[in-house]
């Protein structure tokens, strides 16, 4: 009777053995469908991972892209104001670039500061169909003293002739209207109407004449009117960006509208001074010109480096005829020299409003030829200035610029001071 109940515990013994058997054999199969499950988890998961790698090289494009198009937009926003920044490509923007892209980058963005004009040729480019009006005042003043011989020597310490003992004082105003206008987003046109207004103030010492005693002479002249009109086509030969230079190629005609120098009237002799004195001055050159350039913008965060380099060709004119106190004179023909010129600065933006330039303008102007031949009195003349800027953005489409020039070489002006608003209608 004790036997009897352990035989159903160790059939219940074998049964949970029998089962545990095959639980025993389960652990490999499951392994292998776990196996299976992370593989297929693994195909997915690296599968995801290439569709990300492939668009973060999308992001990176675009967001390339986007850098690029916001660095041009950046510098099309100085287009038009006078800034001497790089001109900005107005190409439209790759397809990767939509304007909903950038947008709001462009909207968070402060818009960046013009940097003041300091040379007479604008470095930006006006943006496709603008127009872009900017009046100017400017005033140069200069000063010289001169001491002539005429006359010859016996021995160097004595001479027989004249010594002229001459100062002069040069005042002169230019207000200038000029109107660009963008025919494309690389190519535009550009006129300028001077008007001038001078006046010299002279005064002649007149030595060891005759009888050897000194002679003062004091005489003023001026003269106003229309000056020399100019006609400009510039041209952008690249396509740069933020850390990319940019090349600007111009072609300016200057026509001779102003009163040229040989239609006023000289006065051979102003109380025995012979020297060409003119009762009214001219306002023109008298010559038809043709300069082209080429203009460099390098912008560099934070500032922006600029260049250029040009060469005047004035036309040659024959049978000039000079109007005389004493009659017509003829001087035949007239090669005026010609004229090259480079200058180079550096702009920095100082906040959002307004920035600081600093530049060296420099020309070399070659001999005046008459009849062929260099004439007897040409010299060489070397022009040489250094120009302060500064920028104020008075609104989102008028900028002040004011620009402080002082004379380097002897025959410089002294000083130089010229005031612009560009206008963007």
């Amino acid at each position: 009777m004790r036997q009897a109940p352990r035989l159903p515990l160790r059939l219940s013994m074998a049964g949970l053995l029998a089962l545990s058997l095959p639980l025993q054999a389960a652990p490999p199969e499951i392994s292998s469908e776990r196996l299976e499950i992370l593989r297929r988890q693994l195909a997915e998961q690296a599968q995801r991972l290439d569709e990300l790698k492939r668009s973060i090289a999308s992001e990176e494009a675009r967001m390339s892209e986007a850098l690029r198009a916001l660095g041009l937009d950046a510098l099309a926003e100085r287009r038009g104001t006078g800034s001497q920044l790089a001109s900005a490509a107005a190409e439209p923007a790759p397809a990767a670039t939509r304007p909903s892209e950038t947008e709001s980058v462009r909207d968070n963005s402060p818009q960046p500061a013009n940097v003041a004009q300091i040379f007479e040729q604008s470095g930006i480019l006006t943006p496709q169909r603008s127009l872009v009006l900017e009046p100017s005042l400017q005033y140069s003043y200069s000063s010289s003293n001169r001491i002539a011989l005429v006359g010859y020597t016996i021995i160097p310490a004595i001479l027989i002739g004249v010594i002229d003992v001459r100062e002069v004082k040069r005042n002169t105003f230019t207000g200038t209207l000029s109107a660009r206008y963008g025919l494309s987003s690389r190519l535009e046109v550009e006129a300028r109407v001077p008007y001038v207004r001078r006046s010299d103030s002279s005064i002649g010492r007149e030595i060891l004449k005759d009888t050897g005693f000194a002679t003062n002479v004091a005489f003023d002249s001026s003269g106003n009117g229309i000056g020399d009109v100019e006609l400009g086509l510039r041209y952008q030969l690249n396509d740069g960006g933020v850390d990319k230079p940019f090349y600007v190629a111009g072609l300016r005609l200057k026509t001779r509208t102003g009163r040229d120098p040989f239609e006023v009237e000289t006065n051979n002799s102003v109380n025995g001074l012979r020297d060409g004195v003119q009762a009214q001055l001219p306002t023109g050159s008298g010559f038809y010109g043709l300069q082209p350039s080429l203009t460099v913008l390098y912008p560099s965060d934070p500032a922006v480096l600029f260049g250029s380099i040009s060469y005047l060709h004035s036309f040659k004119r024959d049978n000039v005829v000079r109007r005389t106190n004493n009659g017509p004179q003829e001087l035949g023909s007239i090669q005026p020299g010609g004229v090259l010129g480079f200058n180079f600065g550096m702009g920095l933006a100082l906040n959002e409003r307004s920035s600081f330039s600093i530049g060296y303008d420099h020309s070399s102007v070659a001999k005046t030829k008459q009849n062929g031949v260099a004439a007897a009195d040409a010299v060489r003349v070397q022009l040489g200035t250094l120009l302060l800027g500064y920028a104020y953005r008075l609104g989102p489409k008028r900028t002040l610029n004011i620009t402080l020039g002082a004379g380097m070489t002897r025959d410089t002006p002294d000083i130089t001071l010229t005031v612009r608003m560009p206008m963007n209608l």
